[in-house]
């Protein structure tokens, strides 16, 4: 992998062009797999990263050094709306967030595309049709190798078969399915993104949710996409440790000229390039456009609309351990099961519900180590060795008011308040009556706090109209003609399911528009 830092690595200082083709800032999963698009098309492309690789080391497995230390957290710090400081768990490293990620690889429901009305708020429609990312999606999967098995799942969109065949449960957590399809539930095998296929690189038993993969058996950004394409193509460069805090715009204001920022060691550094493309995570992105201001523009790059920033979501999330008191849970890989019966509300048993069901990874002492009951504190590794653990998550819906802001220091500051809490509420409730109906009477809640910025999306939604959207349907800006973005900005909604494999699916087709477009200019 060609790879270097701002300061002149060796290996690439000489090879830089005066002018990229393609400036991609952030190597995440946007990032990654819109590169991914350019292996061997000759064009000078260039990744700028904030952070450095990932070593692979005995302490990524470690929960003491994760989950307790924060070994790998970024340790910036944000404001929230009060002006209480507060760290937010995202990672600045080449593969982004996605090193962490749980594996889960949902697409979107064909209604998640439509504008919708919800029990608190309504949810634009998106400018595309799920029809219309249905090829990247069968594309992602692959490069992602997601296991699953379609057919089962009652909110399903209309599919190819999956490519992998879906993991196969532990005793548990077959034993609840079998108890979920009693009580005329559909529960489905979850589709993770993991190479576990016969000679495959996972170890089953080794922690994914919250810890990166030692042995890169994870579809993570830097795994499914960016080390296969830059190992394709050598006209790709990826420079670690590179901060970029300006975009410059030429005199018309119409297209951006330079990204400019520091390297390694805080010395000021400078890129030029005919495309730029945004891929630094949701807040990230629109931190960059709002600190990049002048005259043109001053409420921030491309800002017209006044919405960059804005219509910030992160999911309504709540952990559920449900306890076998008197047997311990001897699973090594709980991360293979989903219910979406009760994705949509309306469902006869609990109309007012709404949401995905998942198992996560297996809880661990470590993961209780902050939770808010004393009891559970205190009892911890019992609880630990006795619990099924679940993770449930329902739409947050858009609002203005939730947003990002940078103030006059350069300081991020977060507005957010709760949002369509009442169906997530509900599901939770009636997703704990089930599992006591499975024989499971014990319980624990936790919910994490709203500083939680997991599946952060929406601060520089795509859509039709200019006035009530930051990008194009292609996610080219309405204002900026060499500017796009294609993170999690860009999602008008959030939906209920995780948001990795939409990103890979959108970044590969907004890759094809940006190849396409620099070929037909040629």
């Amino acid at each position: 992998m060609k790879t270097g830092n701002a300061s002149g690595d060796a290996r690439c200082g000489s090879e830089r062009p005066d002018t990229w083709d393609v400036i991609v800032i952030g190597s995440g999963m946007g990032g990654s797999a819109f590169i991914s698009r350019f292996a061997g098309s000759g064009l000078r492309i260039l990744m700028l990263e904030r952070g450095d690789f990932l070593k692979p080391e005995e302490e990524n497995w470690n929960p003491v050094e994760v989950l307790e230390r924060g070994r790998y957290e970024s340790g910036i710090e944000w404001e929230t709306e009060e002006g209480r400081k507060f760290h937010p768990r995202v990672y600045f490293n080449v593969g982004g967030n996605s090193k962490f990620f749980g594996g889960s690889a949902f697409r979107l429901r064909e209604s998640d595309f439509e504008r919708r009305e919800l029990q608190e708020g309504a949810t634009p429609a998106w400018p595309i049709s799920y029809q219309e990312l249905a090829p990247w999606y069968d594309e992602a999967e692959k490069a992602m190798k997601v296991h699953g098995q379609t057919g089962i799942d009652p909110s399903e969109p209309s599919r190819k078969p999956c490519p992998y065949r879906a993991l196969e449960h532990e005793p548990a957590i077959a034993r609840l399915a079998a108890r979920l399809k009693d009580l005329g539930l559909h529960p489905f095998p979850l589709p993770v993104a993991i190479d576990q296929e016969p000679g495959g690189r996972c170890r089953k038993g080794s922690p994914c949710d919250g810890f990166p993969c030692r042995i890169r058996a994870k579809g993570d950004a830097e795994n499914a996409f960016l080390r296969p394409a830059v190992k394709a193509d050598s006209n790709i460069t990826l420079l670690t440790n590179t901060l970029i805090n300006r975009l410059v715009h030429d005199e018309e204001g119409r297209r951006i000229v330079e990204a400019s920022g520091t390297g390694r060691n805080g010395e000021a550094v400078s890129f030029r390039g005919k495309v730029f493309v945004l891929a630094a995570g949701a807040v990230e992105s629109a931190v960059l456009l709002l600190r990049s201001k002048s005259s043109l523009y001053p409420r921030g790059l491309a800002n017209g609309s006044g919405l960059i920033g804005r219509n910030f979501m992160a999911h309504n999330n709540t952990v559920l351990m449900a306890l076998t008191p008197l047997k311990a849970n001897r699973t090594r890989f709980q991360k293979t099961l989903a219910l979406n019966d009760f994705y949509h509300t309306g469902h006869p048993a609990c109309p007012k519900a709404a949401g995905n069901i998942q198992t996560r990874g297996k809880i661990v002492p470590e993961n209780l180590i902050s939770h808010p009951s004393f009891f559970v504190r205190l009892f911890r590794r019992y609880i630990a060795r006795h619990s099924l653990d679940f993770w449930i998550m329902s739409e947050d819906a858009p609002s203005n008011e939730n947003r990002i802001e940078v103030d006059e220091h350069g300081n991020v500051k977060l507005y957010r308040r709760a949002g369509n809490l009442l169906p997530h509420n509900a599901l939770v409730r009636h997703f704990r009556r089930i599992l006591r109906r499975c024989g499971l009477p014990i319980v624990l809640v936790r919910q994490p706090r709203l500083t939680a910025v997991q599946h952060q999306c929406g601060t520089m939604r795509f859509g039709t109209d200019p006035c009530n959207s930051v990008l194009d349907k292609n996610c080219c800006s309405h204002q900026i003609e060499n500017l796009y973005a294609c993170d999690a900005s860009v999602f008008p909604s959030s939906a209920s399911v995780n948001p990795a494999l939409t990103i890979a699916a959108n970044a590969m087709r907004v890759g094809d528009i940006v190849l396409r477009e620099i070929k037909r200019r040629r």
